[in-house]
């Protein structure tokens, strides 16, 4: 795993020059690649690559980049794993090999069969720049999920891309203006997704996609489409399986195999996070399967029962025969971190679950320097309570009238969260299983929000978005929501649901948040269950071998209990949370005042500072929960005052 950046200028500029300029970009990059750095300079001083390498392949310089294809045409940087390049070495005759990377396969691949050939018949996840020598042509692609990230972004005189957006900011060229609809956008989803960045000058690469430039201008980029989720969720329920439901197990188990073995493949220490749930528990047991020795598993608990998995991962990995290692957290670990994880976006990021997942990242590097992961599986079989709740709401939604669904709102907001976490935590003995959710209140309250929907796509945007009138909240933006074209596609309302989070919410920020808590302490995470190859035949799987008799993820789960005993994994889903309506309330509310201060809100024209503030009163008193939301616009202050150089030409 590592780190890239480069840049492709009109005019050529010196050698000194352009090398300076790469190494202040590849400089705040490091932690992606602790173990060596490099650069390279066409002679036409109009192009640049640098690099960052974390070796996880080939640990030899003859791994090293930015690396020459073996003719010398193409010039590539590279960020990721292709788990499949040595099959795709024997379909390369005739080339000499100087070492094992799989940076040398896709270099000989790229000058045998041209940039998109090569990635169609990759299996991996990558960002990467390649530099056309012949044709003066600069290619950008990313994965085709969304694992590694790539932004691209205008510069004086011409275009730079980078693995993080802060090292493309660090080009002496780039603007630091901050797009006040992408702060928008994560006030409305807790991210920014693609292809918006929290600057106008820049850009995130689409999942699947390919960028070229024949010129060093980003509006006459040429943006190609190689790989498409929402192709493939169309194609997967127009050829659905059509075999029993023991042999798509059976297909799944085979798939998931290969596409955990194929992870395992690495020169260095390897072991998978285990929260003991459904996902991770079915990427470990086949790790364990295909080892010689205990796989070193890792998992953080909780000092609060309520939302700590501990001994039920360890109970998993006892079964396995796992290495395992717990940290169990209490807040005041979480607290500490907080600084250090602050520090770490590389852009405003609102998911608070990126602590915990910075935690156990930083438990595993201190014994492996690759992690495998459970993520993918809620996206791809049904998992999340929205896959099933959308329609059943939605159901009950439109039969009432407009009159009656403002009165259950107002009803629902009459109490407050604490209020209703107390009600239900002294009902749960009496309460169906269906009805001991965690977070009711804030579910409840959530649900108000959803009560003016007008369609079942409309609710699930609500009920997957913080601020949903963000517009509002931020001077000078609309705040619309991001669209995405295919979801009708699909014949029910389920599968719309799992593809928008296939294309949204998974890669940015899920994905997101996985890559910047382990590469912030340089640990490689790879995750098998967004196999390109898993991703296709999971939608062809039809629903009803996803959620049947109210069970989600059913043949993931088929598949898992032929490793590990159902009772180890049949239980209610927990999670390791944060208490932030207490946090914000208590511990945090010094540090919160401080950043939502009204006179520095009414400074920086970003926010409007009556609406912040009025829903920070409302949070302290008890009346409503904001923790969320509030969430949002702390972590973009809490980013923008970590740059004291940005600049907003209406005032930042």
């Amino acid at each position: 795993m590592c780190g890239l950046a480069g840049s492709f200028s009109e005019r050529a500029c010196s050698d000194d020059e352009r090398r300076a300029e790469l190494h202040a970009m590849t400089r705040c990059i490091e932690h992606r690649g602790p173990d060596a750095g490099g650069v390279w300079i066409d002679a036409s001083g109009r192009v640049g690559l640098g690099h960052r390498r974390l070796s996880i392949l080939d640990l030899s310089e003859e791994g090293a980049q930015p690396m020459r294809s073996p003719g010398g045409r193409y010039v590539l940087a590279y960020n990721g794993e292709v788990y499949n390049h040595q099959e795709l070495r024997a379909d390369l005759p005739g080339v000499r090999w100087r070492g094992h990377s799989d940076t040398e396969t896709l270099a000989a691949a790229v000058e045998a069969w041209g940039l998109r050939a090569t990635l169609e018949r990759s299996v991996g996840m990558f960002a990467l720049a390649v530099w056309d020598r012949q044709r003066e042509e600069l290619l950008l692609a990313r994965d085709r999920i969304g694992i590694k990230p790539l932004y691209v972004g205008r510069v004086d005189g011409g275009v730079a891309f980078a693995s993080e957006l802060e090292s493309l900011a660090r080009h002496g060229g780039f603007r630091r203006e901050i797009d006040r609809e992408a702060v928008a956008l994560l006030l409305r989803y807790g991210c920014i997704p693609a292809p918006h960045a929290v600057y106008r000058a820049a850009r995130k690469l689409r999942p699947g996609t390919i960028l070229r430039l024949r010129t060093a201008r980003l509006d006459e980029a040429i943006e190609e489409v190689y790989w498409s989720a929402a192709d493939v969720a169309a194609e997967g329920q127009a050829h659905s399986f059509e075999g029993s439901p023991e042999e798509a197990v059976d297909g799944l188990d085979a798939l998931l195999r290969r596409a955990v073995g194929d992870r395992m493949l690495a020169d260095v220490p390897l072991g998978a996070f285990l929260s003991g749930g459904v996902d991770s528990s079915t990427v470990v047991a086949h790790m364990q399967a295909q080892s010689e020795r205990p796989v070193r598993t890792f998992s953080i608990g909780s000092r609060d029962a309520l939302y700590d998995e501990a001994e039920h991962a360890a109970a998993v990995a006892a079964h396995l025969g796992t290495d395992h290692t717990t940290f169990v957290v209490g807040p005041d670990d979480a607290l500490a971190a907080l600084p250090r994880v602050a520090a770490r976006q590389d852009e405003p990021f609102a998911d608070p679950s990126l602590i915990p997942t910075y935690l156990v990242s930083e438990l595993a590097r201190r014994d492996v320097t690759v992690a495998l992961s459970g993520d993918g599986g809620d996206e791809l079989f049904a998992g999340y309570n929205r896959h099933q709740w959308t329609e059943r709401v939605w159901r009950s939604v439109r039969r009432m009238p407009r009159p009656g669904r403002r009165a259950v709102a107002a009803g629902l907001l009459a109490v407050s969260p604490g209020m209703w976490d107390r009600l239900f935590e002294r009902a749960a003995p009496a309460l169906p299983p269906a009805l001991r959710q965690r977070l009711p209140g804030y579910k409840l309250h959530k649900l108000a929000g959803v009560l003016g929907a007008v369609s079942p796509l409309d609710l699930y945007e609500r009920l997957s978005t913080q601020w949903a009138d963000s517009g509002r909240y931020v001077r000078g933006a609309v705040g619309g929501a991001v669209l995405h074209d295919g979801a009708e596609r699909l014949g029910d309302v389920p599968s719309q649901t799992m593809l928008l989070d296939l294309l949204r919410y998974l890669p940015d920020d899920i994905l997101t948040k996985v890559d910047r808590a382990s590469m912030a302490v340089s640990l490689e995470t790879r995750v098998p269950l967004l196999d390109h190859r898993v991703v296709e035949y999971a939608w062809r799987l039809p629903l009803s071998m996803k959620l049947r008799d109210g069970q989600t993820k059913w043949a993931l789960r088929e598949v898992l209990y032929r490793y590990v005993p159902r009772e180890l994994i049949e239980r209610p889903k927990s999670g390791f949370d944060l208490p932030l309506y207490d946090w914000l309330r208590g511990p945090l509310r010094d540090w919160a005042e401080a950043l939502l201060d009204p006179v520095q809100l009414r400074d920086e024209g970003i926010f409007d500072p009556a609406l912040i503030r009025k829903a920070w009163e409302e949070h302290l008193a008890g009346t409503h929960t904001w923790e969320y939301q509030l969430w949002t616009v702390l972590m973009f202050q809490e980013w923008k005052q970590a740059r004291h150089d940005v600049a907003d030409g209406g005032g930042a």
